[in-house]
């Protein structure tokens, strides 16, 4: 560790004996005061930098002589407190529960949101049937939806639950279907779009798409509908990984980003302009276009094969609607898992 480091700052310099390291088990091995999970977490949220360019994979390996600088925020997160808050309960037994979220929650607490999030709605729920409490709070959300993006979402209850979801996520068996509006009208109609997902080396609080440093990342789409004279279009996504922001960074990284999307939306070219109409809609939405409508699983504890299904809300419905769409039609080009 460098001697005089401010607080709040843990740096070091590889040396030749810890080069081709992970970099989470170098600074777990040299920053004991920091557990494993809490120092993946940082590198996930940006808060390491090798050379002075932010760096978030924590499996990165590491080279000799690379000077390494973690930053650890002054205020942890806190610990989650029950909070009673409407929930749309789609299925729960004992091991897990699915949810529908809505727009506008966030799915765990951290320093910006302690309170009002899922986890504080499901402790107030489960009770202690739930092992995502204390300080251990992210423990049972197996994935996340962003704070606007609604739709389905299952939480383990249980630690053989989260183990075994766990496990599914990290083979990508999950089946996630996402309803989407988007800027122009991709083509092909179909397709599939690669590109490893990283920190913004530039803006820290965005994702992008990385030549060095990200994580592979794979969305498969398919057009539904052409929507507002072609200015728009009504996708459905499927997710072959899990990356943050995944959706909303290969989309605006295409050309096509989610109509309302305030982080990749602005500046975003497409073929088409959209209407005043057709922007008094969208600003209507006053969020991203996207929904996760499906969600497939097998149960962790009795091996059964479980599907869900969501109907887009109000708002998004009222959006395509209001862009020349008819949710009523069956697609126009093929569902995406046929």
């Amino acid at each position: 560790m460098k001697p005089g480091a401010p607080p709040g700052t843990r740096e070091l310099a590889v040396t030749p004996a810890q080069a081709g390291a992970r970099i989470d088990r170098l600074l777990a091995r040299q920053c004991p005061d920091l557990s494993r999970s809490r120092i993946a977490r940082l590198i996930r949220e940006g808060h390491l930098t090798i050379e002075g360019a932010t760096v978030a994979d924590a499996a990165q390996k590491v080279k000799p002589g690379a000077r390494l600088r973690l930053t650890v925020p002054e205020a942890d997160e806190p610990e989650p407190v029950p909070q009673a808050q409407p929930l749309t309960i789609v299925h729960e037994d004992d091991a897990l529960i699915v949810v529908d979220k809505p727009a506008g929650t966030v799915v765990h607490p951290a320093a910006g949101t302690p309170r009002g999030t899922l986890v504080n709605a499901l402790l107030a729920h489960c009770g202690g049937g739930f092992i995502g409490s204390g300080p251990d709070h992210r423990r049972g959300v197996v994935h996340r939806l962003d704070k606007d993006t609604t739709g389905l979402l299952v939480v383990a209850k249980t630690p053989q639950a989260e183990t075994g979801l766990v496990a599914q996520f990290q083979e990508h068996s999950v089946a996630r279907r996402y309803l989407g509006v988007v800027r122009g009208v991709p083509d092909p109609p179909r397709g599939t779009i690669t590109g490893a997902i990283g920190r913004s080396p530039v803006h820290r609080k965005k994702m992008a798409v990385r030549t060095e440093g990200g994580r592979d990342a794979t969305t498969h789409y398919a057009l539904r509908t052409v929507l507002a004279d072609a200015a728009a279009s009504l996708l459905d996504f499927r997710l072959a990984t899990g990356r943050t922001h995944q959706i909303r960074v290969h989309m605006a990284h295409a050309g096509h980003a989610l109509l309302g999307d305030p982080t990749y939306g602005r500046g975003v070219s497409s073929r088409g302009k959209l209407s005043s109409e057709a922007r008094a809609a969208v600003a209507a939405l006053d969020r991203q276009a996207l929904h996760a409508a499906e969600l497939g699983f097998v149960h962790p504890i009795t091996g059964t094969r479980l599907w869900f299904t969501s109907p887009p809300p109000a708002d998004l419905a009222t959006l395509i609607a209001r862009l020349g769409g008819d949710l009523a039609n069956p697609d126009q080009t093929g569902h995406i898992y046929g």
